[in-house]
């Protein structure tokens, strides 16, 4: 027997582990539920202007309609198989394990538009529309895993080319008082006037990006189906 390989005995009967199935589930049990409850944590993580104090923000209920679409996607493309991952001929707990693993992709993918959408304001719901028009028409076209991979891909980094480059450049630094600001930057206290927009440290784009990044990395490391 090679070696590494691990023998189980279950109600008499003998099942062998081998080294590559214990890394299969090794990747699915414990690293993709690690991925995307990092994902789930940082998403909604925002640093403070001046002290770069932590801020957590709550997502906003149309960041969980968006999830729900693009977890309908994932299942109409194939890139997860709904009754390979829950099915009566499971045991309850292989059930209630690959459930989980479902629930922190859910959370993950909130936490993602968490993260992508302006929080406030014109800009929130003009990126808002644009999620809705694109996973609108992804949801009545044909979709295989890597077309879908590279739609969510090219909206995520339009969205946060959007929010963390474009529009952060916009907002003025909040030192000074009003009038100091009107004088030294007059166009970008008009902007962050006309749009609503808050301030933050420059690390949050560093860390969204890692999230956006890890997000898509744990979609490629999710199996389509669960084998017996």
């Amino acid at each position: 027997m090679s070696h590494g390989t691990e023998i189980i005995e279950v109600e008499n009967d003998i099942i062998v582990v081998e080294p590559e199935r214990q890394n299969a589930l090794g990747v699915r049990y414990i690293i993709l539920p690690l991925i995307f409850l990092t994902v789930t944590l940082l998403g909604g993580l925002r640093f403070g202007e001046k002290d770069s104090a932590f801020i957590f923000l709550v997502p906003p209920l149309l960041c969980l309609v968006f999830a729900a679409a693009v977890m309908v996607l994932f299942f109409r493309s194939g890139l997860l198989r709904l009754e390979s991952w829950l099915t009566e001929r499971k045991s309850t707990l292989e059930n209630v394990s690959n459930g989980a693993i479902l629930v922190t992709l859910f959370t993950a993918t909130v936490q993602i538009f968490n993260s992508l959408m302006p929080e406030q304001g014109l800009p929130f719901w003009v990126i808002g529309f644009c999620f809705v028009w694109t996973l609108w028409n992804n949801l009545f076209s044909d979709f295989d895993v890597a077309k879908l991979l590279k739609s969510l891909a090219a909206m995520f980094a339009l969205a946060f080319v959007a929010k963390y480059l474009v529009l952060a450049n916009l907002v003025g630094p909040s030192e000074g008082n009003w009038l100091q600001r009107i004088i030294e930057n007059p166009g970008k206290e008009t902007f962050t006037w006309l749009l609503d927009l808050p301030r933050y440290a420059a690390a949050t784009g560093y860390v969204q990006f890692f999230a956006a990044v890890l997000y898509l990395g744990g979609l490629y490391l999710t199996p389509p189906e669960i084998d017996e």
